[in-house]
């Protein structure tokens, strides 16, 4: 559900693609640029591993 409104959103700013982006991009600039502006974290943990994705700014 949460994948679904990002899709959402992002295509109404005709940014369809970064859907998953949003996931982490929280700030309104980082959305509007599609750019990552500020480092952002997100863990969870399945039943095999611990995983941290990170999201720090930069095009490479």
């Amino acid at each position: 559900r949460t994948i679904e409104k990002f899709e959402k959103e992002a295509a109404e700013l005709g940014k369809g693609s970064f859907k998953y982006a949003w996931v982490l991009d929280k700030l309104k600039a980082e959305r509007e640029r599609g750019i990552t502006i500020d480092i952002a974290l997100w863990k969870f943990e399945t039943p095999r591993y611990y995983v941290t994705v990170i999201d720090a700014p930069g095009h490479r």
